[in-house]
């Protein structure tokens, strides 16, 4: 006999006579079909509540206490530069260590609650964010100029996050099995690490932030949440979800403020155990260089889970099917205007096909609608700043003497930050459109001899996230899943789109430190494990 015992959304956790619990299995957050009319006008009565509260102002949160400061960090629309979603108080350098300390008062006791009153957070805001869905997807288009789709799984995945980690975290709180003798009992058990400093990025501005975030919570640890200054509207509302979950005051700290002022000071502090990071290469880099430094009055070394972004590649065999590469090759490079570190933004092709994939992806992408994403019929909607378009049309001159700009090769910055999808063809492998990232929707097309010289091209980049093999032959596709040294790999599809759960996350080389979001052991990444024996 069993007998339920909590229902929170998607979880369900039962109780069995053998005094045992057991987790329905996990299933992730499904999409929104906007084919139906119920659906759109459910969007855009979102949309509409969105609207009626931009421009508010948002105060820091420390120790559960709203702060407002003078300085703030204004939030605009990347597709209308002129709407202001909101104004955030910004954190100094007092009021970032104001918020440690809170963390570190409030962690002492956090770490001692019960992991299954932990996850039930998780599960309750799980559950608040699924009622409020649209709005937050809404909230997602305005801010950080996603269309609806993409904005929809963001808040999917966000769901996802706090459902898995949640389950997870039930999983493995009694720690996990070691071997016993006669006379003596071992166990190994994981502890939380301490405070937390999350910094997250502006392109999955609700999933990771949101991910990131409670994967450090749920594991009993405290945390300073500061989020990208592009996006911080999102976090504030998120945090206020927590907040209405139940989560306890001082756990989570929201201080949104400068990279280089309370970013900087928050990485060095001794007090700090470990970092959690996503965003650019070269930040990720000087954040790991700044952790590994033993400051005075620390007692450990810093732990930094870090994803630092790719240059992904879409290989076509000969023996492919040539209609769903070109489909491939074009969702992957230019879904979200190709500001994803697991945006295909490079297209090998063996030569004996290249041609055919080429004009086909161009057809393709002449066909892409760019304009405001709060209009459906959008494809494509701005990047995300000035600065961020400017880098872009930087790359696409770079394009036209590194190769052909075949479509596209375009942008218009007087209202919002709008790019056409761009393809450059006859790129050379070496050549700086197939080595550095762009983020944005340039793609870059070289010609390979044959399968085997375009793995050795696929992996000639300093990065490992994400690649794609189009392919009917079988042993090509083992060759690849044994050689293309990526941590995301797929067959027969693009290579963006990971699910939690179903595809863990995470990349090699300079992708990250090889952690997998949304996978098994993400969160013993938070913990440390303790071995206990005692002699009878």
């Amino acid at each position: 006999m069993q007998k339920i015992i909590a229902l929170i959304g998607l979880s369900l956790r039962i109780h069995n006579d053998e005094g045992g619990t057991i987790l329905i299995p996990y299933k992730h957050e499904p999409f929104t079909d906007f084919s139906k009319e119920e659906n759109r006008k459910a969007f855009e009565e979102a949309l509409q509540l969105v609207e009626g509260y931009l421009g508010q102002d948002y105060p820091l949160i420390i120790g559960g206490e709203r702060v407002t400061t003078e300085d703030k960090i204004v939030s605009y629309n990347p597709a209308n530069k002129e709407e202001v979603i909101g104004r955030v108080s910004k954190a100094n350098q007092e009021l970032a260590e104001k918020a440690m300390q809170e963390a570190l008062t409030a962690f002492e006791s956090w770490k001692k609650v019960d992991p299954v009153i932990r996850a039930d957070v998780l599960f309750k805001a799980a559950a608040i964010v699924r009622r409020r869905k649209h709005e937050f997807s809404a909230l997602l288009v305005k801010e950080a100029g996603k269309p609806w789709n993409e904005a929809d799984a963001d808040t999917a995945e966000a769901i996802d996050f706090m459902e898995f980690y949640g389950r997870q975290m039930l999983r493995i709180k009694d720690g996990v099995p070691v071997e016993s003798r006669p006379g003596e009992d071992n166990r190994y058990n994981y502890i939380p690490l301490g405070v937390g400093i999350v910094i997250s990025p502006w392109n999955f501005a609700f999933a990771i932030m949101a991910g990131t975030t409670v994967a450090s919570i749920v594991t009993g640890n405290a945390v300073l949440l500061k989020p990208a200054s592009t996006t911080p509207v999102v976090a504030a509302k998120f945090a206020e979800v927590l907040e209405e979950a139940g989560l306890p005051k001082g756990v989570l700290n929201y201080v949104p403020g400068s990279g280089s002022e309370v970013g900087d000071y928050l990485v060095d502090h001794p007090k700090t155990r470990f970092i959690t990071f996503t965003g650019s290469r070269d930040v990720g880099l000087r954040i790991f260089e700044r952790a590994a430094k033993v400051n005075e009055g620390q007692v450990w070394l810093k732990r930094v889970i870090a994803e630092m972004g790719g240059k992904d590649t879409v290989v076509v065999d000969k023996e492919a099917d040539l209609e769903l590469a070109a489909q491939s090759i074009v969702k992957s490079a230019f879904g979200f205007s190709g500001q994803k570190c697991s945006a295909g933004s490079r297209a090998v092709i063996v030569e004996d096909v290249y041609d055919e994939v080429l004009n086909r992806a161009i057809e393709l992408t002449k066909e892409l609608t760019v304009g405001d994403p709060a209009n459906l019929n959008n494809y494509m909607g701005p990047v995300i700043d000035q600065a961020a378009f400017d880098k872009i049309m930087s790359y696409v001159e770079i394009g036209k003497e590194e190769g052909r700009i075949v479509a596209g090769g375009t942008g218009d910055s007087s209202k919002g930050y709008f790019i056409q999808p761009t393809i450059v063809a006859d790129v050379d492998p070496q050549a700086r459109l197939m080595q550095e990232e762009i983020f944005g929707p340039v793609v870059a097309f070289a010609k390979a001899k044959d399968f085997d010289h375009a793995i050795e091209i696929a992996n000639n980049t300093e990065y490992g996230l994400t690649g794609a093999v189009i392919t009917k032959n079988r042993m090509n596709m083992e060759k690849a899943r044994e050689e293309f040294h990526v941590g995301n790999l797929y067959f027969n599809r693009g290579c963006t789109g990971a699910i939690v759960g179903y595809q863990p996350f995470g990349g090699f080389n300079m992708s990250g430190t090889d952690s997998k979001a949304g996978g098994p052991d993400y969160l013993q990444l938070h913990m440390q494990a303790k071995t206990t024996s005692e002699a009878f």
